[in-house]
């Protein structure tokens, strides 16, 4: 049973089945983690955004799958915000004033090491407005692993850009959260029927061991 089978009535399911969407898509050969906004404004609700309840087991499970990252030695990047000082940067965001220093900055359960790359940007994807594509050619990168918060916001907006960049995506279910539970499912159930393959963060290990 997936997480989002809840919010489903049967006409929602007879379309989906019609429609032949929610298929699991090939994995790829060559992949990298990228960890969307694991930051203690999206995390801990001592902040405006974070909510601490969803948050920090979403870190948790993100770190078990970074460690294992590592041993493989997959490229890893990170996304975090930019702490702007004018209006005009941070943009049109609905209720957001610019986020402090410290709302900005990674967990330091899942802190980045020096060699890996920490994107700064500007709006929901991190795709948009930085370099990220160009760095993923580096590598010769084929599909990305996605975590980070929020499920509903930038980690989608980020999965819908590398769909449409053609990279193959898998999104481990346990190292994503957002605030409402609601928006949560629906999020993940639309990634999956159309842009990526939501799996369980034990599948995605053992996909990790068997292709080093």
């Amino acid at each position: 049973m997936a997480i989002w089978d809840d919010v489903l009535d049967e006409q929602d399911r007879q379309m989906f089945e019609k429609a032949r969407m929610g298929g699991k898509a090939l994995q790829g050969s060559k992949p990298a983690l990228v960890i969307v906004d694991m930051t203690y404004g999206f995390v801990d609700s001592r902040f405006r955004l974070g909510h601490s309840e969803t948050g920090y087991p979403a870190v948790q499970a993100t770190a078990r799958l970074l460690e294992a990252a590592r041993r493989v030695k997959l490229p890893v990047f990170y996304t975090r915000g930019v702490t702007e000082s004018s209006a005009s940067g941070t943009g049109l965001w609905k209720g957001g004033e610019a986020k402090s220093v410290e709302e900005n900055t990674v967990v330091h359960e899942i802190a980045p090491l020096p060699e890996e790359v920490v994107i700064e940007k500007r709006r929901p994807s991190g795709f948009f407005g930085t370099n990220l594509v160009d760095m993923l050619i580096f590598h010769g990168i084929d599909s990305l692993i996605v975590t980070g918060l929020t499920t509903s916001g930038c980690v989608r907006a980020t999965v819908v850009d590398a769909f449409s960049y053609n990279y193959r995506v898998v999104v481990p279910q346990e190292c994503v959260a957002d605030r409402s539970q609601i928006s949560h499912k629906v999020g993940l159930m639309d990634m999956n029927m159309k842009y990526a393959n939501v799996q369980p963060l034990a599948d995605v290990l053992a996909w990790l061991e068997e292709n080093p």
